[in-house]
This record gives C-alpha cells, structure tokens and sequence, in this order.
C-alpha cells in the first residue's frame, strides 16, 4: 500500500549515521540546498552520542552546533523524514521503528535496493516511483547513481540496448577509513615502510585493485552485479544489458566510469552532446584539443555529474554506438545528494 500521510512544508529530518563519511554530507547537503526544516537530528551509536557537529543552518534550524544522539527506536518520535547511512544491518533492524513512527526512511545502504516493495530513486530518472512508496526509499549504489545520470538525458536519443561500464572508483567509496589507508599508506610506501591492508584487499597506494564487495558464483562481484539490477530497476527497463567491471583506484574522491553504449538506431555524436549539455545536473566538459575533460581532481564536492570524451564507438554496427567518461563525487553525487533531492521531492507541491 503506497504511503498515504502528508509531508508538513517543514519537516522534522533525523541523519542515522551522522558522524560517517556520507551522513556528514548529507549535513553538507541539508545546508547547501537550505532544505526546510523545522529541525536536524543526528543520530549515531552510543560511543558517538555528546559529539557536537558544527552547522550552518538550513530551513528554520540556525547556524550552531548540533549533539549527537544514541540511535534507539524512540529516536524516530516526532520525526518526518530519516536519512539512513548507517549499515545494511542497522537499516533493517530500525526499518519498523522509522516507519511505526510515521517517517519516511530514505536509506543509503544495500539494505532494501532489490526488494520489489521499496522504489530505488534517482530523481532526475525516476521521481515518479516515489508515488508508490510505502515508507521506505531504497537510495541506489554510487556508481550507479552516476552512470544513469550521465545516460538519462541520452535515452531520448533511442533505446539503449547494452552498456558496458568500467568503473575506476575512490577509495571513499569504502568511507573514512579507506580514505584514511590511502593517505597512511601513501607516506608509509614513499617512506619504505611496511604496512598491512585492513580497509581494502590488496595494497590500494600507487595500485588498482579489480575487487570490491565479494565475488559471486558468476565471476562478477556484488558492487558489479549492483550495477546490472540497479540499473535495470531504476532505468524501468529489464531488456537493458549491462555489463561492468567495478576497480578501486588510489584516489580520495571521486568516480570515474568509462561506458560504452550500443543504441537501437544510429546516433549521431554531436545530437548526444547537445542532449548531455541539456540534461539535468549533467555538464558536459568535452573539447580534448585543448585538454579538457573530466578528472576527479577536479570535481570533490561537486554536486553535478561530469561528461566527456564523447565519441563514436566504431566496434558497433550501424553507428549505434557511443562512448564517453563520466566523473562524480560519489559521496555527494552518488549518495548523500541523491538522498536529499529525494526528500525534496517529497515534500509538498507549492
């Protein structure tokens, strides 16, 4: 049954999560885009709880300091809309406590991104899945937020029949902590020291490693097969055939993805450019004679998505093919962003 209680003008916020990698931007994002609030609950683990967290301001809440508070299941009291990126686990266990409360959870983990009752939103894609919520809003994998961001605006060009995608992604995508390995483990490798691997499998200073989340039976692994169900569910199209490689390359921010695409009519290259120059939170950075095209040292803390190097892919028949590169700040663009402009769109219609 779709969620039938009204969104006040003002609602009351709470970010689960608050003191990580993603529930900080989320604040920076609550901030940048002065969602209307009527108040900002943040909301951790014991061990966090007392923590004062700096704040600009939004909506009705002043600029000040905001106090962590323990998560428990009275924690969702009085509140209208919860921002979840706290764990698959702990999105599942507190899934009844948010909804009892009459919230909305708009959660950023794995948790509920498949399940047929929970749509999985990217709102410049699919805001009209949001009709049929029941409480619960699935905020989809970073790397695949990007990636149908980037093609949106493509898909009135024809229907896209296939994409193969390599992603080349940050080492925040595994949070602070893998961000914080790079960093050590660059001045350790530059120093000649040694060091062991805790946030990633492998060595990730000055290498790629092929591997994120765990390998399936298939030889793809769970962030690869993300992609192809993902996409799939939030682009509404299950003919669509994707196929990616997902790399964990040794920068702090920022995703990069090379894509090919094949079309069912030809395409022509300058149409797509002028489609992606048009597209919804797309920029298209695109002119390689003078050097330009998108890198992610460029694009931390960006809210936008970055296209470039768009060229006829020769290796499909027909002139149906396309290829280009795409750069986003994952833990924005592809997460905590993504969760916000979904709870703008629930609120009430002016």
């Amino acid at each position: 049954m779709a969620w039938s209680k009204e969104m006040p003008a003002n609602p009351v916020v709470a970010v689960a999560g608050a003191t990580g990698a993603v529930g900080r931007e989320m604040l920076v994002c609550l901030e940048k885009l002065n969602f209307p609030a009527s108040e900002v609950r943040l909301l951790a683990s014991a061990r966090s709880a007392g923590q004062k967290i700096p704040f600009a301001g939004c909506g009705q809440v002043p600029a000040g300091e905001l106090t962590v508070q323990e998560m428990t299941e009275e924690s969702f009291q009085g509140v209208d809309i919860a921002l979840f990126s706290a764990g698959a686990s702990i999105s599942k266990k507190f899934r009844q406590a948010v909804v009892d409360a009459g919230a909305v959870m708009i959660d950023n983990s794995s948790a509920f991104r498949v399940d047929d009752d929970v749509p999985l939103v990217v709102p410049e894609v699919n805001a009209h899945d949001l009709a049929w919520h029941s409480g619960v809003i699935a905020n989809p994998n970073c790397t695949t937020i990007q990636m149908v961001v980037a093609l949106e605006p493509l898909r009135a060009l024809g229907h896209i029949d296939r994409i193969v995608v390599s992603s080349y992604q940050s080492a925040s995508g595994a949070g602070a902590k893998g961000m914080a390995e790079l960093e050590d483990q660059i001045g350790k490798a530059l120093a000649g020291q040694d060091f062991e691997p805790a946030a990633f499998a492998h060595q990730i200073a000055f290498n790629c490693i092929p591997h994120i989340d765990v390998f399936m039976e298939d030889g793809y692994t769970k962030e690869e097969w993300k992609m192809v169900v993902e996409t799939k569910k939030i682009m509404g199209d299950p003919l669509v055939k994707v196929a990616p490689t997902c790399v964990r390359v040794p920068v702090l921010r920022c995703h990069s993805e090379s894509i090919n695409l094949e079309f069912d009519r030809p395409v022509d290259v300058e149409e797509a450019k002028k489609a992606l120059a048009n597209g919804v939170h797309v920029v298209l950075e695109d002119d390689p004679a003078s050097n330009v095209y998108p890198m992610p040292a460029l694009h931390a803390g960006s809210f936008d998505t970055f296209v470039g190097r768009v060229r006829r892919d020769p290796t499909v028949s027909g002139d149906r093919g396309l290829a280009l590169w795409v750069v986003a700040d994952q833990l924005l663009r592809g997460a905590a962003l993504n969760a916000v402009m979904i709870a703008q769109e629930l609120l009430p219609k002016a």
